[in-house]
């Protein structure tokens, strides 16, 4: 089954100024990088990639108004990135309204091979980058009083098993339970948050570090028998970080049919 046809903006951010890590690319943070300026959004993008995330930037600025983009390097496991990314936006837009925690990082090794390091490394990234970026947002958005909205980007392997995936399943189960938390917190000050959880949504990244014969089997799991495009879940990233999910919080929202 081919993909439905790519759907324009709809003005659904208009004003907003929006934090996306891991936003250099052909995956999911650089689609919902696009979706929000499609939707009429000021962007501040990072990624711990320097020279992807400059092309990126540069020809997000050329596209759409050199204003409303900007950019910064960011690594989610420094504290001190984490921060200055957040920052920038105040400093750059005046204002910080989403939040997309979008970095995370895979890999495949059976649990009985698995080095402490391995374990660590995806742990760090995936589960406490997202800590550490929906930490530093709830407490700017604390202070301002102003309300927010941070999406948190988790996968269906948190709720399922995949064979070599021990490390990120466990990272990912984590983002659902540190999201379902944040949001009961965040609530009394108008802050909501919630998460996506795709399955298979395929970009260059992925098909380099992913065997042909496993791509193929997780597509065949697949309702519609193909993979997800990126911005067709940046498209749901865009629903909950707008107005249409106002009563929406500490939900982790499938996008695929593989959530159990």
């Amino acid at each position: 089954m081919t993909p439905p046809p790519y759907v324009p903006g709809h003005h659904l951010l208009d004003g907003r100024t929006a934090v996306i890590t891991a936003a250099a690319g052909a995956g999911i943070g650089g689609a919902t990088a696009r979706k929000f300026l499609e939707e009429g959004a000021r962007i501040v993008i990072g990624d711990a990639h320097a020279r992807r995330l400059k092309e990126t930037a540069e020809a997000l600025a050329a596209e759409f108004g050199a204003g409303k983009v900007a950019s910064l390097p960011c690594d989610v496991t420094d504290e001190d990135q984490v921060n200055a990314l957040l920052e920038l936006a105040e400093e750059h837009h005046g204002r910080l309204d989403i939040v997309v925690n979008n970095a995370g990082l895979g890999g495949t090794a059976d649990l009985v091979e698995m080095t402490d390091e391995q374990w660590s490394k995806v742990l760090d990234v995936t589960l406490n980058g997202t800590f550490r970026c929906t930490r530093a947002a709830l407490r700017r958005m604390k202070a301002t009083g102003s309300g927010g909205v941070i999406v948190n980007n988790a996968s269906v392997v948190g709720w399922r098993a995949q064979r070599g995936q021990a490390h990120y399943a466990a990272a990912k189960a984590g983002v659902m339970a540190l999201t379902r938390c944040a949001a009961m917190e965040a609530a009394e000050y108008g802050v909501r948050v919630n998460a996506v959880s795709p399955s298979l949504a395929l970009h260059p990244h992925l098909v380099k570090v992913t065997t042909p014969e496993l791509l193929a089997e997780l597509t065949e799991r697949e309702a519609f028998s193909r993979h997800a495009e990126p911005w067709e879940v940046a498209n749901v990233i865009v629903f909950l970080a707008g107005d249409y999910a106002s009563y929406m919080t500490g939900e982790t929202v499938s996008v695929s049919s593989q959530h159990a």
